[in-house]
């Protein structure tokens, strides 16, 4: 695996990557607010075919549009993002889709939780998101289409639009 944006700060304990999320990143294309950002920390591999991940997820989120997950890239036009995203002093399972522009799409969780499971499942040209509270019962958030084949990279991301960082 590799870094695509590496955060200034990152280490393994046992098989548990932690790392300090860099400061004022995200990661859109142009839809609303005009902007292109592709610049959040991504520790990826490269995947062909269909393929099933899944990441366990534990974040100290702290701003407005804090946001940690998993991520599928093919380029910097064709990705899906999801995962827990802070958003106004609410958690929401969130998902971005972007071919040219990112559409996105909020779940309230209205649970407390630790930690957040997220199973990710490519078949053909699409893409299965399911998350689950507590690692064991898991619900489909979303099925999104990726039309442009080739090796994705798939990893754990995050991001800090408008806070200072956290740690992931």
């Amino acid at each position: 695996m590799r870094w695509y944006n590496d955060p200034t700060k990152w280490k393994f304990i046992d098989k548990t990557l932690e790392f300090q999320v860099t400061p004022k990143t995200d990661y859109w294309q142009k839809t609303s607010y005009g902007f292109c950002v592709d610049d959040g920390s991504f520790y990826y591999r490269e995947c062909g075919g269909e393929f099933e991940v899944n990441v366990k997820l534990t974040a100290d989120y702290r701003s407005r549009y804090d946001q940690a997950g998993l991520m599928l890239r093919l380029d910097h036009e064709n990705w899906v993002k999801t995962g827990i995203e802070f958003v106004d002093g609410i958690f929401y399972f969130s998902t971005v889709l972007t071919h040219g522009h990112s559409n996105w799409s909020l779940v309230p969780i209205k649970e407390k939780f630790e930690s957040i499971w997220i199973k990710g499942i490519k078949r053909k040209d699409s893409f299965e998101i399911h998350y689950s509270m507590n690692g064991k019962g898991f619900q489909m958030a979303s099925l999104v289409h990726m039309p442009k084949q080739g090796d994705m990279k798939i990893g754990m991301m995050a991001a800090s639009t408008d806070g200072n960082g956290f740690v992931v």
